[in-house]
């Protein structure tokens, strides 16, 4: 059953885009049309407002926590075109660590990669291209490689491939070096979803996923837990979700989870796998399985009053709350 653990008044004072939950589950990180960035507390049952983080000059679309083997750090992304990495240099204590400003329009969405690359971010733009930021931790310094025209009109989304390689007994397949190569994935405004893998300095397209008929909202890559096949879920403003399996991350078999009532916004895998969380225009947040026989079944549904700031954690894990975009 979804249920709403919390009710957060966030004191945003216009539309919030996004929230995220650290590694450990004890903050909150939410974002709004107010150009301001906001971290809560949020241990044992209450929140406490810890920072309030000005430095955009437009709404801020998202917010994205980096692993915490390299601190307390958060990426946020505006429609002022600017990337701004926030770290927390003392308790409390948040500073503007990086600014990235290479983009010609709107900065959509921001995603850390798998902490075993290392400190890397990469931001989908609407301009059309995707930036991969890597950071020096000891230098303190940043490099920046950038993907032109990677979705004509715009890229809405990016997520990371998982960097846990299969275990050696499940894993059948002669080329085990492909899997470890960088690769993300990204939605756009073309009704695409694309596979991008990194050849030495260069970032290439591997694969093109065509079945949406509408722009793509969100893009999410499974977490995973030791087998060899992927998932990627995808949705769109066509009303569908579609699930892409692939077994050698070179054929990829489309599945529609469903088809809604309304735009669907996100889509959020557990940390496991096996369960997915979708929002969207409908107001509701529904969590999908998988049988054994391969269909999807929807196992719980929740429609939340959207006259707060509302988060779901949705049950599909402490750090994948759900919020309710672009409803409140």
């Amino acid at each position: 059953m979804v249920s709403v653990l919390n009710t957060i008044d966030t004191g945003h004072e216009d539309m919030i885009h996004c929230a995220d939950v650290d590694y450990y589950g004890l903050r909150l990180a939410t974002c709004s049309s107010d150009n301001s960035v906001k971290i809560f507390d949020i241990k044992n049952g209450a929140q406490t407002l810890a920072a309030d983080l000005k430095g955009h000059g437009g709404p801020v679309w998202q917010v994205a926590w980096g692993h915490p083997r390299y601190g307390n750090v958060l990426a946020s992304c505006s429609y002022d075109r600017k990337v701004i990495v926030w770290k927390e240099a003392g308790p409390g204590d948040w500073t503007k660590w990086y600014e990235y400003s290479n983009h010609d329009s709107s900065v959509n969405s921001v995603a850390w990669a798998p902490a075993e690359y290392g400190l890397v971010l990469a931001c989908g733009s609407s301009d059309g291209s995707i930036s991969i930021l890597t950071a020096n931790v000891e230098a303190g310094t940043w490099d920046c490689k950038k993907i032109p025209n990677a979705h004509t009109i715009g890229c809405n989304t990016v997520s990371w491939c998982p960097a846990t390689v299969p275990e050696p007994a499940f894993d059948q397949r002669p080329n085990k070096a492909n899997l470890a190569v960088k690769r993300l994935v990204s939605g756009g405004c073309d009704n695409a979803v694309k596979l991008w893998k990194e050849e030495g300095d260069r970032w290439e397209e591997e694969k093109r996923l065509e079945l949406h008929s509408d722009w793509v909202r969100d893009v999410a890559w499974a977490p995973s837990v030791g087998m060899p096949r992927h998932q990627i879920a995808s949705c769109s403003q066509d009303r569908r979700v579609v699930i892409w399996t692939s077994d050698d991350l070179v054929s990829w078999q489309p599945t529609v989870l469903n088809n809604f009532d309304d735009v669907v916004w996100n889509v959020s895998w557990s940390l496991t796998g096996n369960i997915l969380g979708v929002s969207g225009g409908d107001n509701k947040v529904s969590l999908w399985k998988e049988t054994n026989e391969g269909q999807w079944i929807c196992i719980s549904e929740d429609t939340n009053s959207a006259s707060t700031a509302t988060v779901a954690a949705a049950g599909v894990g402490q750090n994948n709350f759900i919020p309710e975009q672009r409803t409140l």
